[in-house]
C-alpha cells in the first residue's frame, strides 16, 4: 500500500490537530491537571484520549501543518482545550475561595498547605473542601462526563481555522463571577455562625471586664467553626452539583452547542 505525502500529511493531521484540543484540556481541568501527576502521564493521558475520540470526529479539512494556518489551527485548539478546563477550573475555586473566608472567621488563616491542585499556599480549611469535592466529583462521574463533553466539542465546533468568538469569551468571563457568588453561599452559615458567638463573647466583656476574652475566646470559636464545618458540609454536595452542571453548559454554549 503507498501513501502518497498528502495522504499522509492528513492521516497525521487527523490525529494531531484533535491531540492539541485534549492536551490542553487535560493540563487545564482540575484533577488531570494536578502537578501531583507525572507530566508523563499526562501526556499517556492525552495520547489515549486522542486515539479513542479522534476515529469518531468528523472528518477535518486539509489543513497544511507547516504554514501559518496550521499555526493558527493550533493555537485555536489549544485556546479551545484551555477555555473548556479553566471553565471546570472555576468551580473548584469556589470551594478554595470559600475555605479562605471561613478559615479566616474561625481564626485558623494563619494555618496553610500547599495545594498540590493550583500549586499556590492555601488555608487547611481550604485544602479540606479541596478535597472533599475532588472526592465528589469523581463519585459524581464529572471526569466521564468531562470526556464526553470534550468527545461532543469537536461535533460543536469543529478543527478550523475559525475558534472562539468573543460572545465565547465573554460567556467564559461573565461566569467569573460565580466563583464570588458560590463562595458566599457556601460559607454564608459558618460566618452567620460565628458573627453570633462573637457578639455573645462581645456582650460577655462588656458583662465582666475581668474575663480574659482572648484567653477562652479563640478556642471555643475555633472549635464551633469545626463544628459548623460538619454540620454544614452536607449543603455544599448540591451547590457543588449546581455549579457542575452549570460550568458543563457554559462549556456547551461556547462551543455553539446545546
Amino acid at each position: 500500500m503507498i501513501f502518497s505525502s498528502t495522504e499522509l500529511l492528513s492521516q497525521i493531521g487527523a490525529f494531531i490537530w484533535p491531540l492539541f484540543r485534549i492536551s490542553a484540556i487535560v493540563i487545564a481541568m482540575p484533577l488531570f491537571g494536578s502537578r501531583l501527576l507525572p507530566s508523563r502521564l499526562k501526556i499517556v493521558l492525552s495520547l489515549a484520549l486522542t486515539l479513542a475520540i479522534a476515529p469518531h470526529i468528523p472528518p477535518i479539512e486539509n489543513i497544511e501543518m507547516f504554514s501559518v494556518n496550521g499555526g493558527l489551527v493550533a493555537a485555536q485548539q489549544v485556546f479551545i482545550g484551555l477555555a473548556m478546563g479553566f471553565a471546570l477550573q472555576l468551580v473548584f475555586s469556589v470551594f478554595v475561595l470559600g475555605g479562605q473566608v471561613i478559615a479566616l472567621t474561625m481564626g485558623l488563616g494563619f494555618s496553610s498547605l500547599n495545594d498540590p491542585i493550583s500549586g499556590v499556599v492555601v488555608p487547611t480549611v481550604s485544602q479540606f473542601y479541596t478535597i472533599f469535592i475532588t472526592l465528589l466529583f469523581l463519585a459524581m462521574n464529572g471526569h466521564l462526563i468531562m470526556i464526553d463533553v470534550m468527545a461532543k466539542s469537536f461535533v460543536d465546533l469543529p478543527v478550523a481555522q475559525t475558534g472562539f468568538g468573543t460572545e465565547a469569551i465573554w460567556k467564559l468571563l461573565s461566569w467569573a463571577k460565580y466563583i464570588f457568588s458560590g463562595a458566599v453561599l457556601m460559607a454564608l452559615p459558618a460566618m452567620a455562625s460565628l458573627l453570633l458567638v462573637n457578639i455573645g463573647f462581645g456582650v460577655m466583656t462588656r458583662a465582666a471586664p475581668q474575663l480574659n476574652i482572648f484567653a477562652i475566646g479563640f478556642p471555643v470559636i475555633m472549635a464551633m467553626g469545626f463544628v459548623i464545618l460538619m454540620l454544614s458540609l452536607p449543603s455544599t454536595i448540591p451547590l457543588f452539583e449546581n455549579l457542575l452542571d452549570s460550568s458543563y453548559e457554559l462549556m456547551r454554549s461556547m462551543l455553539g452547542g446545546r
